[in-house]
């Protein structure tokens, strides 16, 4: 044989095999693909994609009730000691309107006291499971904080008020329990002093069954604009980029309560949602209350209009009221109130 024709052969022979090395590279790159798409961005059901009805008798009420505790909480910063404490006796005088006794959480952080405000609805017949809802009241630097997060306290208060004695209601199989959490923002977020954390660990020491969080965190922004909706990478190209939807966002661990979340809002509810269940180190997925109960093993779901991601008013100045989009807030608050209850197996007295 030629040692032209014994080069030739090698060729072939080379190529043979680097075409089954690439074949199999695909192979495992699609293999790869698809255990992402399933395990972290699929989701049960589809979005509400219709248009949106008139608001109820009953979420006309709760929009009037929100803008209420949004523009009380609102009327100026609360990142000091001083309008913090002011903010915790708020909330503490909205939990007694429910009919629920509230207690404080107090730690200190540089010789000042600081509080994470809780009441609960104590189940009928599974009290030691815990669905704990929650959102923090301290805003960013000097920020009015409209939307971060005057918006989830009044979600949670508003929750408080559905799920209370005085609407008649009996008391849930499990327990419900809420909490406005101080310390999110900046110095004090993903630190030791970060009220959240303070709070999970402590449950956790306590031996407390946390079954499901949800973390309400800026939920009234919205845009029927295409472009208004941003992603990190490299989620661009996977959700869609109008920001009409609310979001339920957990990391790999809290997927099955995130898959729960959005199974049963897309089932009750005619509001477009998008969930995903993804690394917690992807930037914004851990990005508030949620976090700290991840830390400790307990399930995790943040309730997010997405926040930076879409709110050009986030960590700003101009986080006012008048940019909330108080008619869908009210839709979505509502819609919690349905998952809410499933969750707790909530039923009419």
């Amino acid at each position: 044989m030629s040692q032209r024709r014994r080069s030739t052969k090698s060729l072939q022979l080379l190529d043979r095999s680097s075409g089954k090395r690439l074949g199999l590279l695909a192979i495992f790159l699609a293999l790869i693909l698809g255990i992402f798409w399933f395990l972290m961005v699929w989701m049960p059901g589809q979005s509400y994609n219709g248009s949106l009805a008139a608001l109820t008798a009953e979420e006309v009420r709760l929009e009037q009730t929100l803008n209420g505790d949004i523009s009380m909480l609102a009327a100026g910063p609360r990142s000091n000691p001083e309008s913090l404490e002011m903010a915790a006796q708020y909330i503490e005088q909205r939990f007694a309107q429910a009919g629920l006794i509230s207690q404080r959480q107090t730690y200190e952080v540089s010789g000042e006291r600081y509080s994470n405000i809780i009441a609960e609805i104590r189940g009928r017949d599974r009290p030691d499971q815990i669905v704990l809802v929650g959102a923090h009241y301290d805003t960013a630097y000097t920020t009015p904080g409209a939307n971060d997060n005057a918006s989830g306290v009044a979600a949670t208060l508003a929750l408080a008020d559905h799920f209370g004695p005085n609407q008649g209601n009996a008391k849930p199989a499990r327990t419900l329990r809420f909490v406005a959490f101080v310390n999110e923002e900046p110095p004090y977020f993903h630190t030791e002093n970060m009220g959240s954390l303070v709070y999970a660990r402590k449950a956790k020491a306590d031996g407390d069954d946390i079954i499901a969080m949800l973390s309400l965190e800026t939920l009234g922004y919205y845009s029927d604009e295409p472009g208004s909706q941003k992603y990190p990478a490299p989620l661009n190209s996977l959700y869609p980029n109008i920001g009409n939807f609310i979001a339920f966002i957990g990391d790999v661990g809290s997927r099955k309560l995130v898959r729960t979340s959005i199974h049963d809002w897309r089932d009750k509810v005619q509001f477009p949602s998008e969930g995903a269940a993804l690394p917690g180190g992807i930037p914004g997925i851990g990005w508030s209350d949620h976090w700290s109960f991840w830390q400790v093993g307990y399930p995790a779901v943040m309730v997010t209009d997405t926040a930076t991601y879409r709110d050009p008013h986030y960590h700003t100045d101009s986080d006012l009221q008048e940019n909330i989009d108080s008619d869908r807030l009210a839709r979505v608050v509502n819609g919690l109130g349905q998952l809410i209850g499933d969750f707790v197996g909530q039923s009419a007295a």
